[in-house]
């Protein structure tokens, strides 16, 4: 039998809308949400929103990865341009949402992010009004929101997921070591991990380095985050609970680059392959998430596919496209 997280609280009022000018500039707006303390102390998130013109009739709710948080406007404005209202949420620790007595983007369970998904998902459907929801997500972001649709079964339109880490990338000797590293997390949860090498995926996004994309680098940094004990812990007891199955409905589109590489060097294939995780286990646990999965291997893509380079992230939209004009897209008359 499945144990699941206690759910929100729903005799709780919504928080009354608080949006502010966001550092994106117009039209994106941010809302903070008010979390319950932890041990380090205050606890916030921010919900996003563009504010396109329109009535959008559906909405989309983004959740970025570790490292990460939300600058993709060409990722909103996409979209909007499809008739939804574009939110995205940075969770606790994360981009907007990080506080200097804080660890960056540091939990013990990836259920901890289950309260602000909780109070964005209610902002968007009861206090904004949206019945119809897509959910989109990245990397481990990817595991966390599809255990807690999975946990939470809330009627989602469709669920779109742009290479989800749902399982521990290496060689077997390093995976075994992962199961060390749970026992230990256990007990010694701030014990710092060796980080995984240079920044090179850092340098191949943004436009100091050699990517394209302009963001803060203290909200996403270049060279990789370090890394803690009960935090791996915590990512592989969420990846066991992916693998034991979950049953989210609505229809799925997983997207990936055509393959993964590992550098030695900033050389070219950086560029073009997913070097952060690997795409073949995507590809072998999709169909665990649900009955209607799609799975597309995008050649030339990054690891976040929509800020690969201009001609793979041209058919990273199409693909996108397509499958919605498939499985989402109102019928036609």
């Amino acid at each position: 039998m499945t144990v699941r997280e206690p759910g929100p609280d729903l005799s709780a009022p919504v928080p009354e809308a608080g949006w502010e000018p966001d550092v994106l500039g117009a039209p994106y707006v941010v809302d903070t949400l008010v979390l319950s303390p932890d041990a380090e102390g205050v606890v916030e998130a921010n919900l996003v929103r563009h504010d396109g013109p329109g009535t959008p009739s559906r909405a989309v709710l983004h959740v970025h990865g570790f490292n990460d948080y939300f600058f993709h406007t060409e990722y909103a404005e996409w979209w909007a341009a499809r008739g939804y209202r574009f939110y995205a949420l940075d969770l606790r620790k994360h981009g907007r949402s990080l506080r200097q007595h804080q660890t960056p983007c540091y939990v013990e369970d990836l259920a901890e992010y289950f309260e602000e998904l909780d109070l964005a998902w209610r902002i968007i459907t009861e206090r904004d009004g949206f019945e119809e929801v897509v959910l989109s997500a990245h990397s481990t972001g990817g595991l966390t929101a599809s255990l807690w649709a999975d946990d939470r079964q809330v009627p989602l339109l469709a669920l779109v997921l742009n290479a989800p880490w749902v399982d521990m990338h290496g060689p077997f000797w390093l995976r075994f070591g992962t199961q060390v590293m749970r026992q230990v997390g256990g007990y010694q949860p701030r014990r710092e991990l060796p980080r995984g090498g240079p920044g090179y995926y850092g340098q191949s996004l943004h436009r100091d380095f050699a990517g394209e994309w302009d963001y803060n680098v203290e909200w996403k940094s270049v060279e990789p985050r370090t890394v803690y004990a009960g935090w791996l812990r915590a990512v592989r007891h969420g990846h066991l609970r992916l693998h034991r199955g979950l049953s989210i409905q609505a229809p799925i589109l997983v997207l990936t680059s055509g393959g993964t590489h590992r550098p030695t060097a900033m050389d070219e294939d950086v560029f073009n392959h997913d070097i952060v995780l690997d795409v073949d286990q995507m590809r072998r646990w999709a169909t665990v998430i649900g009955p209607v999965v799609s799975v597309v291997a995008v050649a030339g893509a990054l690891h976040d596919v929509v800020l690969s380079r201009a001609e793979p992230r041209a058919r990273v939209y199409a693909e996108l496209d397509r499958w919605h004009r498939v499985y989402v897209a109102p019928p036609a008359g």
